[in-house]
């Protein structure tokens, strides 16, 4: 199977060299980056050598995209795959709930949207007591105070955050509210809703935490079949608003595809 990463930051970037060392059954066929020149060093040390592509030529060249984008390019990235069958592992998931007519493409064409596990434990719980009937989920996120840095929510309220100097709760909504408030940093709430009761019943708070250096999430869930609860601290990538686990989910994903042991749903 031909693979395709779009984007090429903290995550993209790992994923790639996942795929250069050997995955089995999978090839890294085809890379998108806005500035390919930047990357020309880096590319040139993989072993095989992916085409460089503009997003809209990424479908022609691939089975599988890996969306590690800008969210503003999610529906550029996804869509050409979906409609055509394929599979689009989709890393801003928050886009989709601006984009939802996309999963109604996928299903009309054979394709799949993707979201993988990311910086969450748990969901595969969460995605089981979903069968059944879940009361309540809600989580709370602490955050340094890069993570948060520049979030539209944190401009649009004026929220000076780097004078924060004790945890600062910065928000607290429903998992759609902050998907809009904080589109690089909550993607990790909106795959919770999607497993779960959907973005308007999943209860969130955000807090502004200059004491910690890992972003961390902790999650409860009340259903009929299970009460539970999860912590998880993720150390962040070369990106603050990215834990490193993130781009290892997608790794795992994709190693899934071909195993011949598989665990977990």
């Amino acid at each position: 199977m031909r693979v395709a990463v779009a984007g090429l930051g903290a995550i993209g970037t790992k994923v790639a060299e996942a795929l250069d060392q050997g995955i089995n059954g999978l090839v890294l066929s085809a890379v998108s980056v806005l500035n390919p020149e930047k990357h020309r060093s880096w590319l040139g040390k993989l072993t095989s050598k992916p085409a460089v592509l503009p997003i809209e030529a990424l479908s022609d060249a691939a089975d599988i995209v890996i969306e590690c984008a800008p969210s503003k390019l999610m529906r550029s990235i996804v869509a050409p795959f979906v409609e055509s069958g394929k599979t689009a592992v989709v890393l801003s998931a928050g886009a989709l709930l601006d984009h939802e007519d996309l999963i109604e493409l996928a299903k009309h064409n054979g394709g799949q949207i993707v979201v993988p596990t990311g910086a969450l434990i748990g969901l595969d719980a969460v995605t089981a007591a979903a069968v059944g009937k879940i009361q309540s989920v809600r989580m709370v996120t602490r955050k340094p105070i890069l993570g948060l840095a520049g979030a539209p929510y944190i401009v649009e309220n004026s929220i000076d955050i780097e004078r924060i100097t004790e945890p600062l709760r910065i928000f607290e909504g429903t998992a759609r509210e902050a998907a809009k408030g904080f589109p690089a940093n909550l993607n990790v709430a909106v795959a919770l809703s999607l497993a779960g009761i959907g973005p308007d019943q999943t209860r969130l708070e955000i807090w502004a935490d200059p004491t910690v250096t890992r972003n961390v999430h902790r999650i409860e869930v009340e259903s009929d079949s299970a009460r539970f609860s999860m912590a998880i601290e993720n150390i962040p990538s070369e990106n603050p608003r990215t834990g490193r686990i993130t781009a290892l989910s997608v790794i795992a994903y994709l190693r899934k595809q071909r195993a011949s042991l598989r665990v977990g749903t």
